[in-house]
């Protein structure tokens, strides 16, 4: 494999990817527009696009995502794709029926600058959106961000076209869920009803892409955010975005157009991340933490007690999206254990100053980066230079893992080699205690097959 031609050495790098941790800002777009209910995603841009969008959340979902594309041609590529568009949303109306189409943009439609408003506006004036559909719109060009800004882009947009304020304000508390699997929402909102806590989560992708097979084919399935709540939200007390990347902007967004004021917390990965958050929800909700997480709590606290000597100095290196990434290295320290490379292809001032808050007295001598050049194979590099016992990220870790012989974690987005991954949530208690799982098997296991005959332990 060419992998294994990676050398330790580093040489300064100005202009070039190599293996990139990230991908593009259309397909977070198009994955935040599948957890408003009854909405069809649309690419505008060429179908290659699209195509790519798509079969990137179908591999990892393994679920048909449903989106539409403009089509552009040779010459809507040079003139503009206003027609494209036009046409695309009469035609989405009357076949597809949908209650409202989300309009990204693309690399090409973003450089030939087409006016999104006007256009909507145009398709309006000549009767092509019906009467009680909707049209909305983000923009996300490609060469800018990361599939973690266009799914920022496209929540902040729920909030720009359809949170409204009326004078009365309800006792029900947003949650802006950030870059998490469909089970991860479905515990949320377990939680909070656990907690009896009245909220609005969007966008939801639980019960989209986790739909139970039934033999009947449904375009929309029954779940995602509703219209009227996302309408909803400019009335509720109180907003919770968690993950600062992913959902900041449409906090913000939300406050200066209805007043509602907010906190952004980590995505609940691990047990200090989920203490902040049931404790947020609990305060603004105004509800107890109930009995039943306290014991989900405990038993969590328990699991990793009984196995703090498999954890203890193991050195980790992970890769993914800076939301998940922050609360994971928490919880690896929480673990005793060592993180000590750590890459995501977002960039932001965020991530920098937070794992260097949780590692500069810990584990001074660990290494991460941000941004363009936080590429898989400055990752590998380091791995070279020395080892890691432990490795989690998306499938393209796979790889590095085979190279190096190492236990390899699949936790991210894609993970298109092993199913599953998205049914069981990796966030609160019970999340945790499926992360702890999962790091005891990989290791034990790595032990077992790589240990000395004599050393086969019936019992570890």
């Amino acid at each position: 494999m060419l992998l294994r031609h990676t050398t330790a050495k580093e040489i300064q790098r100005k202009a070039l990817t190599i293996n990139p941790a990230k991908t593009c800002q259309p397909v977070g777009a198009m994955y935040a527009a599948l957890g408003l209910h009854r909405c069809l995603p649309h690419s505008h841009g060429s179908q290659g696009c699209c195509s790519y969008h798509r079969s990137t959340l179908t591999r990892h979902f393994k679920e048909p995502v449903m989106a539409a594309t403009s089509s552009f041609s040779e010459g809507s590529s040079v003139f503009g794709g206003s027609s494209n568009l036009v046409s695309a949303i009469d035609t989405i109306f009357t076949v597809y029926e949908p209650d409202i189409i989300a309009v990204h943009t693309t690399c090409l439609s973003e450089t030939i600058g087409d006016d999104m408003t006007q256009i909507i506006s145009k398709a309006k004036e000549e009767g092509k959106i019906p009467e009680g559909k909707i049209v909305i719109y983000c923009n996300t060009p490609s060469y800018v961000g990361t599939h973690i800004t266009g799914y920022s882009n496209q929540i902040s947009a729920f909030v720009k076209f359809f949170s409204t304020a009326t004078p009365k304000k309800k006792n029900v508390v947003n949650l802006v869920a950030g870059w998490m699997e469909p089970s991860d929402m479905r515990e949320i909102k377990r939680i909070a009803r656990v907690m009896e806590a009245r909220i609005i989560l969007f966008p939801d992708m639980s019960g989209v892409l986790d739909t139970p097979l039934t033999g009947k084919f449904e375009m929309y399935p029954s779940g995602g955010t509703t219209i009227q709540e996302i309408i909803a939200t400019g009335d509720s007390k109180f907003t919770i975005g968690l993950g600062a990347y992913s959902t900041e902007d449409a906090c913000v967004k939300l406050e200066n157009k209805c007043r509602v004021r907010f906190e952004v917390v980590e995505i609940p990965i691990g047990l200090k991340a989920t203490d902040r958050f049931v404790i947020s929800l609990s305060r603004h909700a105004n509800v107890p933490v109930p009995d039943v997480l306290t014991e989900e709590r405990g038993r969590l606290v328990d699991l990793i007690a009984d196995n703090s000597k498999y954890f203890y100095k193991k050195r980790v290196a992970l890769f993914g999206d800076p939301d998940t990434l922050i609360p994971l290295t928490e919880f690896l320290l929480t673990l005793d254990m060592k993180p000590v490379y750590i890459v995501t292809g977002t960039p932001g001032k965020h991530f920098d100053e937070s794992i260097r808050e949780l590692l500069s007295e810990r584990v001074p001598e660990a290494k991460y980066k941000s941004g363009e050049r936080a590429d898989m194979f400055q990752l590998h590099q380091w791995i070279k230079q020395e080892p890691v016992d432990l490795l989690i990220g998306n499938t393209y870790g796979k790889y590095i893992a085979r190279d190096e012989n190492i236990p390899f974690i699949r936790l991210g987005f894609p993970v298109t080699d092993r199913p599953g991954n998205n049914y069981f949530p990796h966030i609160g208690y019970v999340g945790a205690s499926n992360l702890v799982t999962k790091f005891l098997e990989k290791m034990l296991d790595y032990q077992d097959r790589t240990c000395p005959e004599s050393k086969v332990e019936f019992q570890m």
